[in-house]
């Protein structure tokens, strides 16, 4: 699903979730789950460690953005079922 822009969020925001219908919160939390995975091995060099914890929060700050836009979707829904119950 593509995201969509919301007028009430950053143009700095939306450039952290990729668009098109490639990206999908379940598989970017999922890559955050094996990042911490391989870090916790102590396998990693240092660097490489840094690098992936560095990818790692970008992830979830696209997961984030997303949810924020999703809830700032749901809840002009939810206002507009209320305001729709008025009459």
């Amino acid at each position: 699903m593509e995201t969509q822009p919301d007028s009430n969020l950053t143009d700095s925001n939306l450039s952290k979730i990729p668009s098109g219908e490639t990206w999908n919160y379940e598989a970017t939390v999922a890559k955050v789950e094996t990042i911490i995975r391989q870090i916790e091995t102590g396998e990693l060099e240092l660097a490489e460690v840094f690098d992936q914890f560095a990818t790692a929060v970008e992830y979830l700050h696209q997961c984030e953005d997303f949810l924020a836009e999703r809830q700032q979707k749901m809840d002009l829904l939810i206002e507009t079922l209320t305001n729709d119950s008025d009459f």
